[in-house]
């Protein structure tokens, strides 16, 4: 027997895609098919004015950082508008790199509505000194999905540093899906900054591999658009693998932001560490999602995971699911998460030292964000990173 289903304006303009919705366990909190209220048909090719590109681009905290830079511009690869890494050690190729199937919904939209990408790779022993940004750019135009592909390949041996940086302007829907895979012995430190139009949505999906001995420093912020999923998968498949996930919200008005993270330790003597960071004001949302899986045989596993919100205000809320699935008898793994607002004592000792209200919010916001910065090996990000935090709440005006 056929069941209809009444499909919502934003999946006819898919297609007719099913979006995720509150009955599939792992977005229950993250409803897509109430969320996303306008269809987003998938978008065209944009003529844009090399000067708006540059000022988009100009926008970014890391703007005058010295880098290679991959440019897109509204979903399209830009070999005009990119710097290219100037070392022979790394390989661009542009196009629509094969990615591994998924059945997570939005790497089946990505599969599905992706017009361009690129494959980068890094050759086995390389030292890449200069980070490489990947700069995704989406101007002021009518509502569309804009969807992008990257694979990134890390010999052995080789190490690199990897901005991910999502800037924008106007109504837009912006899924990224990213496999990187991290070679014997490899490193690989890892940011993501998104900053996302206000009334965009942004959608990513993320696929790691780490084999044995390599290192991953990740870090990712989230501080733009209204609605914000992040679904990530990390498998550590190699001994003696090492992986420090860590991010920060940065959320006011009605944001929404959903983070689903899911680490694998395939084999023994592998380390994990998790740890965000969530700042939400007025009537945001933050969700943290985290699971940590011990194969069979994963013996000598070290993982923990732990989420930290900071409340603002009475109406803003934060939730946080962890779990771990164990599989193997002689580990060391574990999991917390607390919710609160700011300390009023150290709000006090701020202010009696002369610190106006507003400032001194603005340094524990900081502080409080400190910690998942830790990952972070580049002084010049970290510190760009830092103003950020540190300028976020004078921005909007203070906190209730």
């Amino acid at each position: 027997m056929n069941i209809a289903v009444n499909l919502t304006p934003a999946e006819l303009a898919l297609g007719g895609m099913m979006l995720p919705h509150a009955r599939m366990e792992d977005w229950r909190w993250t409803n897509l098919r109430t969320l996303i209220d306008r269809p987003y048909p998938p978008g065209g090719k944009i003529a844009v004015a090399a000067k708006e590109i540059a000022r988009l681009r100009d926008t970014s905290p890391l703007a005058r950082m010295p880098a290679a830079r991959l440019v897109f511009v509204n979903g399209a690869f830009s070999q005009g508008e990119s710097r290219f890494p100037a070392s022979g050690e790394v390989g661009i190729r542009p196009g629509l790199p094969r990615l591994s199937a998924s059945d997570e919904p939005v790497a089946s939209l990505n599969a599905n509505f992706a017009t361009d990408g690129l494959t980068l790779t890094i050759r086995s022993g390389a030292n890449i000194d200069t980070p490489i940004e990947l700069l995704f750019l989406a101007t002021d135009a009518d509502p569309r999905t804009i969807a992008t592909r990257v694979a990134v390949d890390i010999g052995a041996g080789a190490s690199a540093t990897l901005i991910e940086t999502f800037a924008g302007e106007g109504s837009y829907l912006a899924n990224s899906a990213v496999s990187i895979a991290l070679g014997e012995g490899a490193r690989l430190d890892r940011v993501t900054l998104e900053r996302q139009a206000p009334g965009a949505i942004h959608l990513a999906d993320r696929d790691v591999t780490l084999q044995g001995r390599a290192v991953l420093r990740d870090f990712t912020l989230t501080a733009g658009a209204k609605l914000n999923r992040q679904n990530a998968r990390y498998t550590l498949a190699g001994e003696h693998a090492d992986a420090r996930i860590a991010g920060a919200y940065l959320l006011g008005g009605r944001q929404h932001a959903d983070t689903r993270l899911v680490v694998r330790h395939a084999k023994p003597h592998c380390t994990s560490r998790e740890i965000f960071k969530c700042v939400m004001d007025d009537h945001a949302r933050g969700i943290f999602q985290g699971k940590v899986i011990v194969d069979p045989g994963a013996q000598k596993t070290d993982g923990k995971q732990s989420s930290h919100a900071l409340l603002l205000s009475e109406t803003a809320e934060f939730d946080a699911k962890p779990e771990l699935e164990i599989f193997a008898d002689d580990v060391v793994c574990g999991h917390g998460a607390t919710s609160g607002d700011l300390d009023h004592n150290h709000l006090f000792y701020l202010r009696s030292r002369g610190i106006p209200e507003r400032e001194a919010k603005a340094m524990l916001v900081a502080a409080f964000v400190e910690e998942a910065f830790e990952t972070i090996g580049n002084d010049h990000i970290r510190a760009a990173l830092g103003e950020i935090a540190t300028g976020w709440l004078a921005s909007r005006g203070g906190a209730s």
